[in-house]
């Protein structure tokens, strides 16, 4: 799937502090970004080891112990993990910037699995945290084309959803920092649509129409 990217700021815009929760594959190719774009970066995991390897440069810290650093958090776990993460950090997470990369998938049927009355992750995050500031992202990219950058010859393009425009621009400064594109897909509500994208891409993956190394290319 091609598409003409519009990107949301200039690179070589870095952001300062960013917090990542989780140390797995997306966490650890977000982790690696950020650093490579300047930022201090910490990362909370159960197994701070684990945190303290996601990337090289990163401060690791465990879950329920560390205090939230950055400024800008990015949720790199499943979505069923969340309510812990929001319930443990919720006073902390007031002021932030909340980046959720979930993909709500119900991986016995493949169909989205969405609390009632939500049409996205992303929406639940915000309700959730009416104190913080929410952005849609990363869960339309295989965690291997964020660690390399690239996808298919090409740039990897993230692409972003939230109702600030202020919030998706410094997001999107620390993913240009790091080389990658961007993309404005809109507020928040459009969060639906990139995890429907999301999932469609997975479900093509776990059947091995699309590459784990690959998937849906954006190209500007």
């Amino acid at each position: 799937m091609q598409r003409t990217a519009r990107g949301i700021t200039e690179r070589n815009i870095t952001m300062s502090s960013i917090t990542i929760f989780g140390a797995g594959n997306i966490g650890s190719a977000v982790a690696g970004l950020a650093v490579k774009s300047g930022a201090s970066v910490q990362v909370i995991d159960r197994n701070p080891d684990k945190a303290a390897a996601a990337a090289e440069g990163v401060a690791g810290a465990k879950f329920g112990d560390a205090v939230i650093s950055g400024d800008i958090v990015v949720l790199a776990l499943p979505f069923p993990a969340y309510d812990e993460v929001l319930a443990t950090y919720a006073d902390q997470l007031a002021g932030k910037t909340v980046v959720d990369v979930s993909n709500p998938i119900d991986f016995t049927t493949f169909d989205l699995a969405l609390p009632a009355g939500f049409k996205s992750a992303a929406e639940y995050v915000a309700a959730k945290l009416p104190n913080s500031t929410v952005v849609k992202g990363f869960n339309t990219t295989f965690a291997a084309t964020l660690a390399t950058g690239e996808n298919d010859g090409a740039p990897t393009v993230v692409q972003l959803a939230s109702d600030s425009e202020t919030a998706k621009k410094t997001v999107a400064a620390f993913i240009e920092g790091a080389g990658l594109k961007t993309v404005d897909a809109g507020p928040l509500k459009r969060a639906q649509y990139l995890e429907g994208y999301g999932a469609l891409q997975i479900i093509l993956g776990v059947t091995e129409q699309t590459p784990w190394t690959g998937g849906f290319k954006v190209v500007r």
